[in-house]
């Protein structure tokens, strides 16, 4: 039985109580026009019609493919130089005590890598912002800190990268209120890894939660802005007649998805590598002062974000080698404080300070 609504009424929601979760309550969360109800059937005839009605939408080119190609090469310098035995031309080095720690999801969270000049060049890209302020039809704009992926094929070094579908939204606010991004750095086609998706599912999120708001068994999730579709929410999708499709894309092409679309990520299967860099902005009038000062110091201190841009949760995730601390860990990026454009200072949020703040 999926849900136990009219048994468990009176009950509080079992997901709630599994462990205390990071409390945001207070943050609304972003506002599009692409996505009120007063223009629903407002037509674009470019990707944002793919967005509005799948929930994803790839924007071709949004980097020419020879700066693609050339982001690719750096990523790997960027490996190559810890000097740990990486080599980019031989597969038997892909390996956890050759290379710095990524996760089996192709993540990489330490070592500065979120303020690495190679991930600010590609937040400042022209193409990447301009494809966010035409769904947000506001070019004052901030930019998350996010992850790096460098995903291998067939590695045996890590725990298999188990299907883990979620929704980076808290369930119980509806709506839009969020529109996550990748930039993808290598061809990816359909053995490749990358971004899976529940086509179309963001429009019932609401009806979803209602009816599985007092789920018996949920998945844990460490802050509200997170849910996990436990197996009766996956066929509660399927009977509805929601397919699951992986997402392809070219080098350079930018994916975006609405946050309440279910999602996950695959490992690559034959080749070809998975390199990309998360990216996610916001319009900066959603974001309150008290965040901008937060981001402000996220930024001074060289510290990652989730995708959210307004700095809502900083990375504190260890970084572990043979489960120590990793010696190899920094927190200044490798390649010095970032130099960045008039519009890359813009995208920290620092010049939006007011000088009471």
């Amino acid at each position: 039985m999926a849900t136990q609504t009219a048994t468990q009424t009176s009950q509080p929601k079992i997901r709630l109580n599994k462990k205390a979760p990071v409390d945001f309550s207070s943050f609304v969360g972003c506002s599009s026009p692409l996505f009120e109800a007063a223009k629903k059937d407002r037509r674009y005839n470019d990707w944002r019609d793919d967005l509005v009605r799948d929930g994803v939408a790839v924007v071709k080119g949004a980097i020419p493919e020879d700066r693609a190609n050339q982001y690719a090469d750096r990523m790997l310098n960027w490996l190559e130089d810890f000097q740990l035995g990486f080599d980019r031309n031989d597969p038997n080095t892909v390996h956890a005590d050759k290379l710095p720690a990524i996760n089996e999801k192709g993540m990489c969270f330490g070592y500065g890598v979120s303020h690495e000049q190679f991930a600010w060049d590609v937040r400042q890209e022209q193409g990447v912002i301009e494809a966010f302020e035409k769904v947000y039809e506001d070019k004052d704009l901030i930019v998350s800190f996010d992850s790096v992926g460098f995903s291998f094929p067939n590695r045996k070094d890590l725990p298999p990268n188990k299907a883990w579908p979620h929704q980076d939204q808290d369930p119980e606010k509806g709506g839009f209120r969020c529109l996550q991004g990748l930039v993808n750095i290598l061809p990816n086609g359909p053995d490749d890894g990358g971004l899976i998706v529940c086509k179309g599912a963001h429009l019932v999120s609401e009806e979803f939660h209602e009816e599985f708001k007092n789920e018996e068994d949920p998945v844990w999730a460490w802050t509200k802005e997170w849910y996990g579709f436990t197996s009766q929410g996956m066929n509660w999708l399927e009977n509805r007649g929601f397919k699951w499709e992986k997402i392809c894309a070219g080098p350079g092409d930018l994916i975006v998805w609405d946050s309440r679309l279910p999602h996950y990520n695959l490992s690559p299967t034959k080749e070809t590598p998975r390199f990309c860099v998360y990216t996610c902005y916001m319009p900066v009038k959603d974001c309150s002062q008290e965040d901008l000062v937060k981001k402000k110091d996220a930024f001074y201190e060289f510290r990652g974000t989730s995708h959210w841009p307004n700095a809502l949760q900083i990375n504190a995730l260890p970084v572990l080698r043979n489960g120590q601390p990793d010696p190899h860990n920094r927190v200044k990026p490798a390649s010095g404080a970032p130099k960045l454009s008039e519009r890359g200072f813009q995208l920290t949020g620092i010049p939006y300070i007011k000088a009471e703040c």
